[in-house]
């Protein structure tokens, strides 16, 4: 995906933390439903597999702050953890996505996806029971918090994300990942 210019990097990345902040707000009616379908994440994984991990970085920094500073979620207390959370999903799936090449793209993305979930969820549990539950957090809490309530969120990402991806190479909004081969004389 290295054949897309800086500025429509910039412009994907400015969608995703737009989406970062309207996503949301069709889940902040329901009680828990950000902790349970993970809205916030999506956009934030796309950007890092689309763009790289400099820019899913920066959407994973710039969409929490955003949405909390004009919406109150997620709430400050939570945005350190979740800042941390998903800097790590935005930085690690780019880098993933740049480092792994199977030939196939689905298979690219979905290894993408899994090591940035891991990676993130471990990074917001270490934050949180470092700076916030300082001696009441526990393994049980983080495997309640990051995997049992967010198997929907989680569920949702491995079905979307891979599939949002395609089709948008499809559509030829993005570069494909891996060209077909074209065959001399024909176009």
């Amino acid at each position: 995906m290295s054949e897309m210019t800086s500025v429509k990097k910039s412009i994907i990345c400015a969608v995703c933390i737009a989406l970062c902040y309207v996503i949301p707000l069709f889940f902040h009616g329901i009680q828990n439903a950000g902790s349970i379908f993970c809205p916030m994440h999506i956009p934030v994984f796309m950007c890092g597999l689309i763009c790289g991990w400099s820019y899913g970085l920066l959407c994973g920094i710039a969409g929490p702050v955003i949405s909390s500073a004009l919406t109150g979620m997620p709430p400050i207390a939570y945005l350190p953890n979740m800042v941390t959370e998903l800097v790590i999903y935005g930085l690690v799936a780019g880098l993933m996505m740049k480092l792994v090449h199977t030939k196939n793209t689905y298979l690219d993305l979905y290894i993408s996806l899994v090591v940035a979930i891991v990676l993130g969820r471990i990074a917001a549990g270490i934050v949180r029971a470092l700076i916030f539950t300082q001696g009441t957090y526990s393994m049980a809490m983080w495997v309640s918090g990051y995997v049992i309530t967010s198997w929907p969120g989680t569920l949702i990402q491995f079905i979307f994300i891979p599939s949002i991806i395609m089709a948008l190479m499809k559509g030829r909004l993005i570069p494909e990942r891996y060209p077909k081969l074209q065959i001399e004389g024909r176009n």
